[in-house]
């Protein structure tokens, strides 16, 4: 086992070397305020030629791997990332990182197979077919991410001091390491799918629920895309005794930066219907669809707030169903205004709303009807100037055949009754 232990470690050190070599050739300053060098976090984590020993034993391989997948973890996180802390570790870098930990945890199965099979299998998890690239990260998850989160956590505004702001939070601690804490959680999370991420929600949730409740905008949208992962790739019951404290934190969340605005839709619209499926009068759906039509209804005209919102809450709209006539009086006017924006996305987005809205309440005898032709009506001669004329048009008429119809059908149920 000690040869194997051996071979292991060359295979480190011959993976971490065009990375290291990568690393050494970038001119890289530290964003100004940041107080952190990434790139000094990051070289000490890859094992280099010094640090070959006669023989090695098992913890010190397996500490070696743990930081060698730290490295991977944050450095292949820049492809997703725009933000100055990350920004500079160029794609092809990105990629190579990726490449050799598929490859380190290949050759680590290889190794540890039976011991990495005993640990998965421990945490409830079918290994069966997880794929050999997959397995290592499975198996450091219940080690990495209480560690992600103790260093998330350590810059957060402690709640119970009402002079501790973010400022005085971030001088005890940069906020860079939280980030980076962030981004490398992030990445864990996101290498495991469904049915496998289910087994693991315990581990995964006090982390991103810490992420959500920090006050830097870049940790918490790590948070939320952590979460709105979770959302896609786990079964309700998965989330267990969990799924008020996530919801609830969703509903603190909304008002949140127009940066991060879409991942809080998207996240908070995949989680409440997913938990809440089967139960349009949930309280939740109520307090969810208020809290985001008061932040929208704050700036109507903001082009980002409201695409986002249009793109990602159709499963909610789905979920409420015909309960959402009770909130025809927020979401209607805030049509109206959006069906004559400037850009042709937004238009686009409010009448396929529209037709969801229809389908899902046949809209009935209610006061918004004549308004909505009369708004059709108007927007069918300004679409001649759109662009996209021909989409805008086909979806007015859409939604007119589909008023018409509905229409007939209550004369006929108005004759027959």
């Amino acid at each position: 086992m000690s040869k194997s232990f051996s071979d292991l470690h060359h295979l480190l050190i011959q993976l971490s070397e065009p990375i290291t070599e990568s690393l050494s050739k970038i001119q890289y300053t530290p964003p100004e305020g940041s107080y952190i060098s990434v790139k000094a976090l990051i070289e000490p984590l890859l094992p280099h030629k010094a640090s070959l020993y006669p023989s090695i034993a098992e913890a010190q391989i397996h500490a070696l791997i743990r930081d060698f997948t730290f490295a991977c973890a944050l450095i292949s996180s820049s492809q997703s990332s725009t933000h100055e802390i990350l920004s500079w570790i160029p794609q092809h870098l990105s990629v190579s990182a990726n490449s050799s930990f598929c490859k380190l945890s290949e050759a680590y199965c290889g190794v540890f197979g039976e011991t990495n099979a005993k640990r998965i299998v421990e945490l409830g998890v079918d290994i069966g077919s997880i794929p050999e690239d997959r397995r290592l990260v499975v198996e450091l998850i219940p080690e990495v991410l209480p560690l992600f989160k103790e260093r998330i956590k350590e810059s957060s505004i402690d709640k119970s001091d009402e002079s501790h702001e973010a400022l005085a939070a971030s001088a005890r601690v940069p906020v860079g390491f939280a980030i980076v804490a962030a981004y490398q959680f992030r990445w864990f999370v996101t290498q495991v799918g469904y049915p496998y991420l289910g087994q693991l929600c315990t581990l995964v949730i006090p982390c991103a629920l810490t992420a959500l409740d920090h006050w830097s905008a870049e940790v918490k949208g790590q948070g939320m895309i952590s979460l709105t992962h979770l959302a896609k790739n786990v079964d309700a019951t998965d989330l267990g005794g969990y799924e008020d404290v996530i919801l609830d934190a969703c509903c603190h969340n909304i008002a949140s930066s127009d940066d991060i605005w879409h991942h809080v839709v998207e996240m908070s619209t995949l989680l409440v219907t997913c938990t809440q499926r089967g139960n349009p009068r949930s309280p939740w759906f109520e307090r969810m669809l208020n809290e985001m039509l008061s932040h929208l209804e704050r700036q109507p005209r903001n082009k980002e707030r409201r695409i986002a919102w249009l793109k990602y809450i159709e499963p909610l709209l789905s979920g409420v169903g015909l309960v959402l006539l009770a909130h025809f009086r927020r979401i209607f006017p805030l049509f109206f205004k959006w069906m004559h924006a400037d850009d042709d996305e937004t238009v686009l987005l409010v009448l396929e709303r529209i037709q969801i809205i229809l389908r899902l309440t046949w809209i009935r005898n209610t006061l918004y009807v004549g308004r909505l032709v009369d708004e059709l009506t108007i927007l069918y001669k300004e679409a001649a100037l759109k662009r996209t004329h021909k989409e805008v048009r086909g979806q007015i008429v859409q939604i007119l055949i589909l008023l018409q119809q509905y229409a007939i059908q209550s004369s006929l149920g108005q004759a027959q009754g």
